[in-house]
């Protein structure tokens, strides 16, 4: 019988930055651990099992989670940002929960390169670090984790790795998918595509106006203006929003598309302009430029382990000035791409790490069991 892991994250939300996860973590698993048999913890368990070929349950049914927890060897916590409270104690609160029925139905478990934070209420922050002393195996997907967890009074070994996206190896993306996509919406590869990632944020956004002023002025200079919504319908109403307060023309893709798809297709951008972290990773993992404005902390971690440096903060970006850094960025494209690739070597080796260390829990999880 093949080895059997629950794997347990904000899957089956329509969220691409997160499905990529999946995606990238079951692609790396199934090389380096044959026959593994998954089951993944669902938002909508019937297309996550059609989408990946796994088994897949209910994320809100304690008698399914239960369930699918007693048949396992090991339970995986991530990949991605759960470990925070930012979207509110109630999300934190579950992560941590299935995490303490595993180890009630004493099932070990390892925290397969998460993105910790910000968690910012007390009692969440003493959650974690209690919750975290218990679990068998830690790797974080960068050292800014680490030093959170340490503050939250973790003292336990602390793997740093890497996202499980950055993983992925250039042939395992086509380019002839995304090309077809752009082809569709009137768009011609190569010919100055900049695609835009963008998200709502609460409150106020006065940063929405500039955004549009600056895409403007890229269209002036001859570039194509491409929204890709990463989470629907969310982002597709903001893209609608901004391009219609832009003057002049842009595309935005309104289609439901798939991981390998919309990694396909920002393959065939000259440079991402993005809030979503997992757009920008989908860039770097391409060779094309990604240009960040960072809406959380995760943004800038992302973009300092590859040296590109930020566009700044949403309430921080001018017109003028973000179209200049982004005609900047293109035309220094070779030398940004160069220096991101060498940076790129380190993290795809350090994402499939991460897949090493859940192999060997498996076997130590077997052993302690026989």
């Amino acid at each position: 019988m093949g080895h059997r892991i629950v794997i347990s994250g904000y899957y089956g939300f329509n969220n691409l930055g997160d499905e990529a996860v999946l995606y990238s973590m079951l692609l790396t698993l199934r090389k380096s651990i044959p026959g593994l048999d998954v089951t993944v913890l669902s938002n909508d368990p019937a297309a996550t099992a059609r989408d990946y070929g796994v088994r897949a349950v209910d994320r809100w049914s304690i008698r399914e989670v239960a369930g699918a927890l007693r048949k396992a060897d090991l339970l995986v916590s991530g990949g991605g940002s759960l470990l925070q409270d930012v979207t509110g104690l109630q999300s934190l609160l579950y992560y941590l929960g299935v995490i303490w029925l595993a180890r009630m139905l004493g099932r070990p478990v390892m925290y397969y390169a998460q993105g910790i934070g910000p968690v910012n209420t007390k009692y969440g922050r003493l959650l974690v670090g209690l919750t975290t002393r218990g679990v068998r195996a830690v790797t974080v997907r960068d050292e800014e984790s680490r030093r959170d967890l340490q503050a939250m009074g973790v003292t336990r070994p602390v793997e740093v790795t890497a996202d499980p996206v950055l993983g992925l190896h250039p042939e395992d993306i086509g380019l002839a998918e995304g090309a077809k996509i752009l082809r569709r919406h009137g768009v011609e590869p190569g010919a100055g595509v900049v695609g835009v990632a963008i998200r709502p944020l609460p409150g106020r956004a006065t940063w929405e106006m500039d955004l549009a002023r600056a895409l403007d002025n890229l269209v002036k200079a001859g570039r194509t203006v491409v929204f890709i919504p990463m989470q629907s319908p969310a982002d597709l109403v903001i893209s609608r929003e901004v391009a219609a307060a832009m003057r002049e023309p842009s595309i935005i893709v309104s289609e439901k598309l798939n991981v390998p798809q919309v990694i396909s297709l920002t393959g065939n951008l000259d440079l991402l302009l993005g809030m979503r972290l997992h757009a920008l990773i989908f860039a770097a993992v391409c060779g094309v430029p990604p240009l960040g404005i960072v809406y959380d902390p995760k943004v800038e971690r992302f973009l300092k382990r590859i040296d590109v440096a930020p566009a700044g903060r949403p309430g921080e970006i001018k017109g003028e000035a973000l179209a200049g850094l982004i005609e900047r960025l293109l035309a220094d494209r070779s030398r940004v791409v160069l220096n991101m690739t060498r940076k790129m070597e380190h993290l795809r080796t350090a994402a499939t790490r991460t897949a090493q260390v859940l192999e060997s829990e498996i076997a130590a999880s077997l052993r302690s069991s026989q």
